[in-house]
């Protein structure tokens, strides 16, 4: 029997109420949390009511610092390259924004990049005269590695992908990109928003001078709630944009010295019993182990992908030699929303695609919005035939 054969299901199932209310394929938006989320939100917020936000604070303090190292095996890193923010765009943009790049600089970028981490490229190129480069595709649709290593040159200063698009379940060669990254001596920077939880991830692998991620989606975790990893080699060249008394010591009227971890990169005030949900999502993640959770939410991706295919009128849009939970596809003549609102009568979760979240992916590959359905370990065989069936049924055609 294979790992996928014997993953517990119905375990996963019980620990998520949300199982008995919808068929949940809007994971990569935020995944249904297991009651030990939940309950450990609660049960904080419960604390902070009677005994005070600080004080409640102090008395869980070691429980914090178990997250940071919660994520760090998470990521086969160490907890002082790990902060903890308030989502992965915050996280994201604590490295790009430290960076000083000026006139000429070069940020090189996906085909599938994503609209936040676009525009902040563009904003800088606006406001400092860098230049923005879209590494082309290869031909199965993903970053295409050789085209990567001939951009290289003395101008280029950053190397910035998103792992999985928000758009399609195509994963970009992240490890063959990092050992462009290193030989070259260029920082790189993955946005993993998409794949953490759902991929196994190692930044030694990766060879990522910085990764950033959020608890809602793959995680399992609450929302307002991600991760940062920076190493060491980036960390002490880079100064945040912006610090405040826990990222930073005010040592005396006229000097200060930045945190020496990533903590640096972090704000003193946060959710803690949000924080505290995320590093119990984590845990929950690591107790299933992610090989498993990978190859779990990857098989019943690629049955659902082929079951689509074969229906009349649909088309699958994934790209990539190696795909993950994403699923996207079009009707022909059926707008993506009016999709997504037919499967919502039917209580099935799903979102749309559109080409403000993914400019440069859209435009080259002509694509209309696309509805988007990506599944999750504790969804079944079951909920894929009842997703097919409402789509094949053209009640909405």
């Amino acid at each position: 029997m294979t790992s996928t054969q014997l993953f517990d299901v119905t375990r996963a199932r019980a620990d998520t109420p949300g199982c008995a209310d919808v068929v949940h394929f809007n994971n990569a938006g935020a995944a249904l949390p297991p009651s030990c989320v939940t309950d450990t939100v609660i049960e904080h917020l419960r604390l902070e009511a009677r005994i005070g936000g600080y004080e409640a604070a102090d008395a869980v303090s070691d429980r914090l610092d178990g997250v940071y190292s919660s994520i760090a095996r998470l990521l086969g890193a160490a907890p002082e390259d790990i902060a903890v923010t308030d989502n992965a765009t915050r996280s994201w943009q604590a490295i790009f924004y430290a960076l000083n790049l000026g006139e000429g600089d070069k940020i090189l970028t996906s085909q599938a990049e994503y609209a936040s981490n676009a525009i902040a490229y563009l904003q800088i190129a606006r406001r400092t005269g860098a230049i923005v480069e879209v590494v082309g595709d290869d031909e199965s649709g993903q970053l295409d590695v050789a085209d990567l290593r001939r951009r290289i040159d003395d101008d280029v200063k950053l190397i910035a992908v998103s792992h999985v698009p928000t758009q399609g379940g195509l994963v970009n060669p992240a490890e063959e990109i990092g050992a462009v990254a290193e030989a070259a001596g260029i920082p790189f920077l993955l946005d993993a928003c998409q794949s953490a939880g759902q991929l196994d991830l190692d930044v030694s692998r990766l060879k990522c001078d910085a990764l950033s991620g959020t608890g809602r989606k793959y995680l399992r975790g609450p929302r307002g709630t991600g991760f940062l990893y920076v190493h060491p080699r980036l960390r002490d060249r880079l100064e945040p944009a912006m610090l405040d008394l826990h990222s930073a010591s005010w040592d005396s009227p006229t000097e200060y010295t930045v945190d020496p971890t990533a903590k640096r990169f972090e704000v003193w005030e946060r959710d803690i019993a949000a924080v505290l949900g995320l590093g119990v999502a984590v845990d929950y993640a690591l107790a299933w182990g992610l090989p498993a959770i990978e190859e779990q939410v990857g098989s019943l991706a690629a049955t659902l992908r082929e079951r689509l295919s074969g229906l009349d009128g649909v088309r699958v849009h994934d790209a990539g030699a190696r795909k993950c939970g994403i699923v996207t596809f079009s009707i022909d003549g059926t707008p993506a929303q009016e999709v997504k609102r037919h499967l919502a009568a039917s209580k099935i979760n799903v979102t749309c695609s559109e080409a403000t979240s993914a400019q440069y992916d859209f435009t080259a590959r002509g694509l209309p919005a696309l509805v988007r359905a990506s599944v999750h370990y504790y969804n079944t065989e079951d909920d894929a035939d009842l997703f097919v069936g409402k789509v094949h049924a053209g009640e909405f055609r």
